[in-house]
């Protein structure tokens, strides 16, 4: 054999080869950056007590961390008054969506998704050799009708973002509800709230109902997912969670790496958990910079679809990669959606006050 495409699994070929310097990953080494909008990270940073936590535990990086994070586990079970066998901490929330499809899927089960979501669910779902059925979209957000109706008795999993990824909207709780209720029993359901912090804090100043750890105690086929990696300010220490029902939590337990959760990571978390001031600074000042960045790019004639994240998604109706590179020539990288099927769209993640000020003045430029 002189390829190594002839030793890999069908399905793990058809998921093709990533180059590293992908552009949507952000870098180029031959322009300097200025300003990174492109992959939803906090620009507050992690709290002074997560700080704190990691300086302290380095000491002790010569020995395993727990392989069950026990001391995270119990507080997040008490802060969601669940059980701790109720709760798995997994190394980010991409992690935790592999170790869901390994569980849940293999070759002629099926996935359901929508259209221009986390690509995450694509790619755990194929890479076991399961299939992805992606619905279409209804108003930049889900189509949860066009869900039901896909569901068949291949299905296993439902992935819904909510706020999705990469548009910003949102799933109201009472529409969740209906749904959970409508769900056949053979389809776990799971809920990626990797923006919780975000929607949350919109949600109480716009008078919606969102969200509930209830949900978890209500349906035996639902798994809720959130991150340390947004508001929290620890997207490079990895470190996410899920919960559900204890035997479904046992089975992806058996799944995870052997201490795929890192003693810094898991001191980290437990402190900023504890640093709830840390997470309203950073919530507040998004929602602050995120209406004065959709205005402004609003009068510039795009369209913005309103965010309940820490990111706007705008349809230029022009060749979105093209302003992409354009912005990456003035240092300033954002994404652009067409691997999303949204060619004509760009998601810019919600910096500071100056960072915006950086991608607004290179913006006009460009678009003038």
């Amino acid at each position: 054999m002189s390829c190594f495409s002839d030793l890999v699994a069908d399905h793990v070929r058809a998921l093709g080869v990533e180059t590293p310097a992908e552009p949507r990953r952000g870098d180029s080494p031959a322009i300097p950056r200025r300003v990174k909008l492109a992959a939803n990270e906090s620009p507050y940073g992690p709290s002074p007590k997560a700080m704190a936590a990691m300086r302290k535990v380095l000491e002790k990086s010569h020995l395993y961390p727990d392989n069950d994070a026990l001391q995270l586990r119990r507080k997040l079970a008490e802060l969601h008054s669940l059980e701790a066998d109720e709760v798995i901490v997994s190394a980010g929330l991409t992690g935790l969506l592999t170790v869901i499809a390994r569980t849940l899927l293999q070759p002629g089960r099926s996935a359901i998704t929508s259209e221009c979501s986390f690509l995450a669910y694509g790619i755990s779902t194929r890479a076991v050799g399961a299939r992805l059925v992606e619905t279409p979209r209804r108003k930049d957000g889900y189509d949860l009708d066009a869900i039901l109706s896909a569901i068949d008795p291949s299905t296993r999993i439902v992935f819904l973002a909510n706020p999705n990824n990469p548009t910003g909207t949102l799933i109201e709780s009472s529409a969740v509800e209906r749904f959970l209720q409508r769900v056949a029993p053979h389809v776990v359901v799971v809920i990626d709230e990797a923006y919780y912090d975000y929607a949350r804090h919109f949600a109480a100043a716009r008078g919606v109902e969102y969200s509930s750890p209830d949900y978890v105690r209500r349906w035996q086929n639902l798994v809720l997912l959130r991150t340390f990696s947004k508001a929290h300010g620890l997207a490079g220490l990895r470190i996410g969670y899920g919960l559900g029902r204890a035997e479904l939590i046992a089975y992806f337990a058996r799944l995870q790496d052997t201490f795929s959760v890192s003693g810094v990571a898991e001191a980290a978390a437990v402190a900023a958990l504890e640093d709830q001031e840390h997470v309203r600074f950073a919530v507040e000042n998004n929602a602050m910079e995120a209406e004065r960045l959709a205005h402004e790019i609003s009068r510039l004639g795009c369209r913005v679809v309103p965010t309940w994240a820490n990111f706007l998604c705008c349809d230029l109706g022009q060749d979105a990669a093209a302003v992409a590179r354009e912005l990456r020539a003035e240092g300033v990288v954002v994404l652009p959606l067409g691997e999303w099927g949204a060619p004509t769209s760009l998601r810019i993640t919600v910096g500071t006050a100056e960072q915006n000020r950086i991608f607004l003045g290179a913006f006009r430029k460009i678009l003038r």
